[in-house]
Formats: C-alpha cells, structure tokens, sequence
C-alpha cells in the first residue's frame, strides 16, 4: 500500500535534482559550438579537428549510455551520476588546457562524453520513472527534457559571454569548477532496478533477458534506427551552426541568438511533447516530428536567408529539438516497463549518438572537403524523411509475457 501511494505522486525532490543534473549536464555541451572558431585560430588547426573531438564527444556518451545505465540499474543512481559529475569537470578542464588535438579528443572527447552519459535523460529518467507512476510518466519526462533544453538556453550567452571576458580556455575551467555540484545534487537519486514498486514492473528479469527480449522486438529495433537520425540532425547543428552563421556572413551575435532562441523554444517543444504523449500516440507523434524537421531545414535553405529566417529557423527547430525525447522514452517504457529502462534507453541513445557522431564529423570532413555545408544539411533532410517512415510500423504496447508461477 505505501508503495502504491509513493508512485501516485510526482516525487518532487528527485524532479528537481534531476533537472538541474540534466541542465548542468547539457549546458556545456550545448554550447561547444562557440569555441570551435576561437579554438582554431589560437592553434592552426582545421574544423575536421574540432568537429572529430566533438564527434568522440557524442559517440563516447553513446557507448557510455547503455553501460552508466545498467551499472545504475544494478548498483544505484546516485553513484554513477556523482561519478560522472566528477568525470565532466575532469574532462573540460583538460580540454582547456589542450595544446595538441590528442588533449582536446580525450579531454572535450572521451571525458566529457562518458561525463554528459551519467547525467543525461537515460539514467536520469529511469530514476524518475521509477517513482511514478504510468499515468505521470509521460509529462515527467517531458519537465526533465525541458531541463536539458533550459540548460542550452542559459549556457549559450553565459559561454559566449566568457568567452569574450576570459578566453576560451579560462572559460572552460569555470564551467568545470561549476560541475562539481553534480555529486551534491545526485544524493536523493538512489534505488535501482529492484526499486520499481509500480505494477508494471511486477514481471521481474534478469538483465541478459531483458537484452534478449528488446533486441528481439521490432518495433523496439526500429525505435532505435528513427532515434539515430534524431542524434545526426541535432548534434550537427549544436556544433556547427555558429560557424555556418559565420559563413554566410551574419553578425557576430546571431549565433548565440540563435542557439538561445532553440534552447528556450525547446522548453516549451518539450513540455508540449510530453503532454501530447500522454493523450495520444507517440509512434505517430514521433513521424510528424521527423517529417516537419525535413520540411523545416529544406526551408531554410532554398529560402533567401536573412537574420530573420534565422530567428525563424531557430524557433521552430527549438520546438522540434528534443520533443523526440519524451514518447521515445515513453514508448521503451511501455513496451518493456521500468525496471531496465536505463539499459534499454541507453541503448536506444546509443543510436542517436552514433548519428551524432557521423553528424558532427562529417560536417567537419565535408566542410574541409568542399568549402560547405549545403551536403550535410540535405543528408539530414532525407534521414528525416526516413525516420518518419520507421516509426509507422511500431506497435505502442506491451510485450506479451508469459505468466509466473
């Protein structure tokens, strides 16, 4: 009974210290956009460079994701979360003191990647859903993405802003310091797998089973190809829109414009994609996402561009940012329950950050390569089209189970 009672109700201290991880965690990052040219021209290198350490960036917090997700799983939250906040400050600063490219992939690479993999959504969210209960969980996660979208907010001119006053480099050891309040937050985020008290998690699993079960869903299979184009549209333009703003010529400060302008709308996309899940279908939600972001991009392109097809842009693409997050997460949640839902969420980011990877690579490579962007942006419209497809056929319900003695 007083497990009952303990999920019907949002757990309120575990949403607020989630959120702030989730912000402090995503704000960073968000903003590494704005020391791609800074960086380069204190040192010679090329984009390539600093587009392949922030493509290990996102591939190391993809690999990261599953195996932070089922150490959480299996030995608590909070531990992994105070670990990794301690690994994120470790791994900007050494990005700060970078003097050769090898310092800038395991720093801003490796280390900030398994850093954000600790305190984002997959973890996060399983911790949450773990305390509340189905009806909650939907709009719960929506509030924690909106999190990760106010930290983009909030980052983008508080980087820009020390960068112009410290230095790139000096700037990136502040941001450090300020990670080290990640352990404090992580405390109320204990439990693990055996602490999922709902009903839907009353079919209990060994972790190899689970693995098989999901690896073996289809719709499962292709929730985690459609996320893995979600991963290459985003993280593409988080690290190379400033640069692209540059290059065709605007102001300075429309790049901060711009990324503050996706991270405010992202709130609001998020909680709006939260909401929509918990009343209608999430697959289908999911499509319209896709299709709109290709519809939006192809826009944005063929159109004359001025600051304020930028502004524009930069609005609707915030809404469409990380509204994939809730009813992706959503729809693991009511295919499998919450009792591995780090593992299998983590997963399924996997996908995204492997398309983040290629997305922020191959931005770089093909920059260096023809002197643009234009062949990068026109691959993210196709994937687009693409992941809308993929997310027709799933089946929004839970794996059938045979019933224990």
């Amino acid at each position: 009974m007083g497990n009952t009672s303990s999920t019907n109700q949002i757990p309120w201290l575990i949403l607020i210290c989630g959120c702030i991880i989730v912000l402090l965690s995503f704000g960073p990052r968000s903003a590494m956009g704005f020391y791609q040219l800074p960086i380069l021209d204190d040192t010679g290198w090329h984009r390539s460079t600093f587009g392949l350490a922030i493509a290990i960036q996102n591939l190391s917090w993809g690999i990261g994701q599953p195996i932070v997700g089922a150490i959480a799983d299996r030995y608590g939250t909070w531990r992994v979360v105070a670990l990794g906040g301690i690994l994120y400050a470790l791994g900007l600063y050494f990005m700060a003191i970078a003097d050769a490219p090898i310092y800038l992939h395991i720093g801003g690479g490796i280390m900030v990647g398994l850093g954000v993999a600790t305190g984002s959504f997959s973890v996060i969210m399983a911790a949450l859903a773990r305390k509340t209960n189905p009806e909650h969980r939907s709009i719960i996660f929506g509030i924690a993405t909106a999190a990760g979208s106010l930290g983009m907010f909030i980052y983008a001119p508080i980087t820009k802003a020390l960068i112009n006053s410290l230095g790139w480099s000096d700037s990136l050891i502040y941001l450090a310091v300020f990670m080290l309040i990640i352990p404090l937050l992580a405390i109320p985020l204990y439990g693990n797998s055996q602490s999922a008290p709902s009903k839907t998690d009353e079919f209990k699993q060994s972790m190899g089973e689970a693995l098989n079960e999901s690896l073996h869903n289809k719709s499962y299979l292709l929730l985690i190809s459609g996320f893995f184009v979600c991963g290459f549209q985003v993280a593409f333009i988080t690290a190379h829109f400033p640069a692209y703003l540059k290059d065709i010529n605007m102001p300075d400060n429309t790049g901060v414009i711009a990324i503050s302008l996706i991270g405010f709308f992202n709130i609001l996309g998020s909680l709006g994609s939260g909401f929509i899940g918990q009343k209608y279908s999430k697959r289908i939600l999911l499509a319209w996402i896709y299709i709109l972001r290709s519809i939006l991009v192809a826009a944005f392109l063929l159109l004359p561009q001025t600051q304020l097809s930028v502004i524009i842009f930069s609005i609707l693409m915030g809404i469409l940012w990380l509204s994939t997050v809730p009813p992706t997460n959503g729809i693991v949640a009511l295919l499998f329950g919450t009792q591995y839902l780090a593992l299998l969420g983590g997963i399924v980011f996997f996908s995204h950050q492997i398309g983040s990877f290629l997305g922020v690579w191959m931005g770089g490579v093909l920059y260096d390569l023809y002197g643009t962007y234009d062949v990068v942006w026109w691959l993210g419209v196709a994937l687009g089209i693409f992941a809308a497809i993929v997310h027709w056929p799933i089946k929004e319900q839970a794996v059938e189970r045979a019933a224990t003695s």
